[in-house]
């Protein structure tokens, strides 16, 4: 309970919204940690790097958090060394999946993803379903920040496969090349999409 006066409904309000975007920032350091490690700190040099920098300033993450971060990845700070790892297997009823995850300890992951499959009738199997998935880059652009045919027409000049029209938002498709030539022509327009990520689809 947070109690009957005014200070203690905010601090107990404030206290739940401060430990959702400490969970919100400990995930993007996380990525990028592994950014940084495998394409180097300069964001100018390494497209991977770029797309979680933006994911980070859209949630308001202090420059210092991603400073340390990228310091981390690159190794010029000690810390807790992250690695990328992807299980493929099936859920219930065939359904296929990818998991992708970061993580400091491949095999007590290793044990927690297989353990979790298990416990709820699926299996992984190694290479079983990628070939089912393609790699794509996928943005989610709300739909009161620009028309649906100026969007078109700035993500297809741009090299963008589809763009569709859903309840979240215009959802724009490309292949992994042309990600980082989409990003910046939507930064062009000053054009901020709500998520911009390399996926499987």
């Amino acid at each position: 309970m947070s109690g009957h006066s005014k200070w203690a409904t905010i601090r107990h309000k404030k206290g739940a919204l401060d430990a959702k975007r400490g969970q919100i920032f400990s995930k993007i350091a996380k990525e990028i940690i592994v950014a940084a490690k495998q394409g180097g700190g300069d964001a100018g040099m390494n497209p991977r790097l770029r797309t979680v920098l933006l994911k980070a300033r859209s949630v308001n993450m202090p420059s210092d958090n991603i400073d340390r971060a990228i310091k981390r990845g690159t190794g010029e700070l000690p810390g807790v060394i992250y690695e990328e790892i992807t299980y493929e297997g099936f859920a219930p009823g065939g359904v296929a999946m990818i998991v992708e995850l970061l993580t400091d300890n491949k095999n007590r992951t290793s044990a927690e993803i297989r353990n979790v499959f298990t416990r709820n009738g699926g299996h992984l199997g190694g290479g079983a379903v990628k070939h089912l998935f393609h790699r794509r880059g996928q943005f989610l652009v709300d739909k009161a920040k620009v028309s649906e045919d100026e969007l078109m027409t700035i993500a297809l000049d741009a090299g963008a496969e589809d763009m569709t029209t859903t309840d979240a938002g215009y959802e724009i498709t490309c292949d992994p090349a042309h990600f980082e030539a989409v990003q910046k022509a939507l930064d062009g327009k000053s054009i901020k999409p709500d998520t911009g990520e390399l996926t499987f689809l």
